[in-house]
Protein backbone atom coordinates (compact mmCIF):
# COMPACT_ATOMS: atom_id res chain seq x y z
CA UNK A 1 0.00 0.00 0.00
CA UNK A 2 1.03 3.41 -0.71
CA UNK A 3 2.87 5.61 1.90
CA UNK A 4 3.92 8.80 -0.06
CA UNK A 5 3.60 12.45 0.55
CA UNK A 6 0.10 13.86 0.75
CA UNK A 7 -0.50 16.21 -2.01
CA UNK A 8 -3.20 18.04 -3.72
CA UNK A 9 -3.96 15.25 -5.96
CA UNK A 10 -3.85 12.50 -3.38
CA UNK A 11 -7.12 10.26 -2.56
CA UNK A 12 -6.61 9.41 1.05
CA UNK A 13 -8.22 5.77 1.81
CA UNK A 14 -9.09 5.22 5.22
CA UNK A 15 -10.71 1.64 6.12
CA UNK A 16 -11.30 0.66 9.85
CA UNK A 17 -11.64 -1.75 12.06
CA UNK A 18 -12.13 -5.51 10.72
CA UNK A 19 -11.93 -4.62 7.00
CA UNK A 20 -8.19 -6.45 6.74
CA UNK A 21 -10.44 -9.59 6.98
CA UNK A 22 -12.64 -9.24 3.80
CA UNK A 23 -13.19 -12.02 1.63
CA UNK A 24 -13.35 -14.20 4.68
CA UNK A 25 -15.51 -12.44 7.11
CA UNK A 26 -19.15 -13.11 6.42
CA UNK A 27 -18.30 -13.32 3.06
CA UNK A 28 -22.32 -13.21 2.71
CA UNK A 29 -23.19 -9.64 3.98
CA UNK A 30 -19.70 -8.29 2.30
CA UNK A 31 -18.48 -10.11 -0.24
CA UNK A 32 -15.52 -12.69 -1.53
CA UNK A 33 -13.27 -9.23 -2.34
CA UNK A 34 -10.33 -8.84 -0.21
CA UNK A 35 -8.99 -5.60 0.82
CA UNK A 36 -6.11 -6.26 -1.69
CA UNK A 37 -9.07 -6.53 -4.72
CA UNK A 38 -10.64 -3.04 -2.97
CA UNK A 39 -7.06 -1.67 -2.80
CA UNK A 40 -6.71 -2.75 -6.29
CA UNK A 41 -9.90 -1.35 -7.44
CA UNK A 42 -9.23 1.65 -5.94
CA UNK A 43 -5.70 2.32 -7.70
CA UNK A 44 -7.29 1.82 -11.14
CA UNK A 45 -9.99 4.69 -10.35
CA UNK A 46 -7.40 6.62 -9.10
CA UNK A 47 -4.67 6.11 -11.91
CA UNK A 48 -7.99 6.89 -14.70
CA UNK A 49 -9.23 10.07 -12.59
CA UNK A 50 -5.19 11.25 -12.57
CA UNK A 51 -5.07 10.82 -8.84
CA UNK A 52 -2.97 9.68 -6.35
CA UNK A 53 -3.67 7.00 -3.88
CA UNK A 54 -3.05 6.72 -0.45
CA UNK A 55 -4.99 3.54 1.16
CA UNK A 56 -4.56 2.45 5.17
CA UNK A 57 -6.07 0.27 7.24
CA UNK A 58 -6.38 -0.23 11.13
CA UNK A 59 -8.21 -1.75 13.85
CA UNK A 60 -7.25 1.04 16.11
CA UNK A 61 -9.75 4.02 16.57
CA UNK A 62 -6.38 6.67 17.43
CA UNK A 63 -4.71 5.68 14.60
CA UNK A 64 -7.72 6.21 12.06
CA UNK A 65 -7.90 9.55 13.57
CA UNK A 66 -4.54 10.51 13.48
CA UNK A 67 -4.51 9.80 9.39
CA UNK A 68 -7.81 11.69 9.61
CA UNK A 69 -6.07 14.81 11.48
CA UNK A 70 -3.28 14.03 8.60
CA UNK A 71 -5.79 14.37 5.50
CA UNK A 72 -7.40 17.13 6.57
CA UNK A 73 -6.36 20.18 3.88
CA UNK A 74 -4.25 19.94 1.02
CA UNK A 75 -5.30 16.90 -0.67
CA UNK A 76 -7.80 15.99 -3.42
CA UNK A 77 -10.03 13.86 -0.80
CA UNK A 78 -10.67 11.63 1.93
CA UNK A 79 -12.52 8.17 1.82
CA UNK A 80 -13.58 6.74 5.32
CA UNK A 81 -15.16 3.19 5.78
CA UNK A 82 -14.91 3.40 9.46
CA UNK A 83 -16.26 -0.03 10.06
CA UNK A 84 -17.44 -0.40 13.45
CA UNK A 85 -16.65 2.78 14.50
CA UNK A 86 -19.20 4.37 12.50
CA UNK A 87 -21.84 3.62 14.89
CA UNK A 88 -19.73 4.28 18.45
CA UNK A 89 -17.21 7.06 17.93
CA UNK A 90 -17.83 10.56 18.63
CA UNK A 91 -13.98 11.02 18.32
CA UNK A 92 -14.04 10.29 14.98
CA UNK A 93 -17.04 12.53 14.21
CA UNK A 94 -15.06 15.61 15.66
CA UNK A 95 -11.79 14.58 14.00
CA UNK A 96 -13.57 14.29 10.54
CA UNK A 97 -15.80 18.15 11.64
CA UNK A 98 -11.77 19.66 11.09
CA UNK A 99 -11.30 18.07 7.51
CA UNK A 100 -11.51 20.91 5.08
CA UNK A 101 -11.70 18.74 1.63
CA UNK A 102 -14.18 16.92 -0.15
CA UNK A 103 -15.36 13.53 2.11
CA UNK A 104 -17.01 10.86 1.43
CA UNK A 105 -18.47 7.94 4.46
CA UNK A 106 -18.56 4.12 2.43
CA UNK A 107 -19.96 1.52 3.49
CA UNK A 108 -20.45 -2.22 1.85
CA UNK A 109 -23.44 -3.31 3.33
CA UNK A 110 -26.56 -1.34 3.56
CA UNK A 111 -26.15 -0.05 7.53
CA UNK A 112 -30.02 0.78 7.02
CA UNK A 113 -31.10 -2.86 6.43
CA UNK A 114 -28.91 -4.43 9.06
CA UNK A 115 -29.06 -4.64 13.09
CA UNK A 116 -30.82 -1.66 14.67
CA UNK A 117 -27.52 -0.42 16.25
CA UNK A 118 -25.73 -0.28 12.87
CA UNK A 119 -28.46 2.32 11.80
CA UNK A 120 -27.01 5.43 13.23
CA UNK A 121 -23.82 6.73 11.60
CA UNK A 122 -21.76 9.49 13.90
CA UNK A 123 -20.45 10.46 10.23
CA UNK A 124 -22.79 11.33 7.97
CA UNK A 125 -23.39 15.01 9.17
CA UNK A 126 -20.27 15.68 8.87
CA UNK A 127 -19.28 14.22 5.69
CA UNK A 128 -20.25 15.65 1.88
CA UNK A 129 -21.34 12.33 0.29
CA UNK A 130 -22.23 8.91 1.46
CA UNK A 131 -21.80 5.30 -0.53
CA UNK A 132 -23.65 2.53 1.40
CA UNK A 133 -24.75 -0.95 0.42
CA UNK A 134 -22.98 -0.26 -3.15
CA UNK A 135 -20.75 -3.33 -2.06
CA UNK A 136 -16.63 -2.80 -2.72
CA UNK A 137 -18.14 -0.65 -5.67
CA UNK A 138 -18.60 1.95 -3.54
CA UNK A 139 -15.19 2.81 -2.79
CA UNK A 140 -14.69 3.31 -7.18
CA UNK A 141 -17.86 5.53 -6.65
CA UNK A 142 -16.15 7.53 -4.04
CA UNK A 143 -13.21 7.97 -5.84
CA UNK A 144 -15.07 9.22 -9.32
CA UNK A 145 -17.22 11.51 -6.96
CA UNK A 146 -14.06 13.30 -5.70
CA UNK A 147 -12.70 13.23 -8.98
CA UNK A 148 -15.49 15.28 -9.79
CA UNK A 149 -15.09 17.30 -7.15
CA UNK A 150 -11.98 18.41 -8.70
CA UNK A 151 -13.99 19.49 -12.42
Amino acid sequence: MESGALDSTTVLVLNGPNLNLLGEREPEIYGRETLADVHAMCLDACTRARLTLEFRQSNHEGVLIDWIQEGRRGIAGLILNGAGYTHTSVAMRDALSAVEVPKVEVHISDIHAREEFRHFSYLTDVTDFQIIGRGVRGYVEAIEWVAAQRD
